[in-house]
C-alpha cells in the first residue's frame, strides 16, 4: 500500500477540547483501520504542526478523503502527503535517463530536464 505523512493542526475547537484528544485520536486510528488503511506511527510534536502520523492506505482517493473527514470533526486540519521511499526515489531517478533519451530533451523542448 502507498504511505502517507498526515501532517494535523488542532483548530481552536481541538484546542478547547484538549483533554478529549486521546479518545479522538483512538477512534480516528480505528476509523482509518476499518477502511483498510494502517496506522504506522503516530506522533504529537512541538512546532508548527501538532500531530504527524505516518500511515498506509489503500489509495490516495481513501487517505484524502479521510483526511478531509479529519478536517470536518472541527478539531484539526489535516495535509496528506504521499510518501516515496528511498527505493522508489531511486527508480523515479533512473527514469530520467529514459526521457533524456527522448525528444523531450532537445534544445528546443519546453521541459529542461538537465537543469
Amino acid at each position: 500500500m502507498p504511505t502517507y505523512v498526515v501532517l494535523m493542526k488542532l483548530t481552536d475547537h481541538g484546542v478547547h477540547n484538549i483533554k478529549n484528544a486521546p479518545g479522538r485520536i483512538e477512534t480516528a486510528i480505528q476509523a482509518f483501520e476499518a477502511i483498510g488503511g494502517q496506522v504506522l506511527s503516530f506522533y504529537a510534536v512541538m512546532g508548527e504542526y501538532d500531530f504527524v502520523s505516518i500511515v498506509e492506505g489503500p489509495s490516495d482517493e481513501i487517505v484524502m478523503s479521510f483526511s478531509m473527514g479529519l478536517g470536518a470533526t472541527g478539531n484539526v486540519k489535516a495535509t496528506s502527503l504521499r510518501a516515496f521511499s528511498k527505493e522508489h526515489f531511486d527508480k523515479a531517478i533512473r527514469q530520467l535517463d529514459r526521457l533524456e533519451r527522448l525528444d523531450l530533451a532537445k534544445e528546443d523542448s519546453a521541459i529542461d530536464l538537465k537543469a
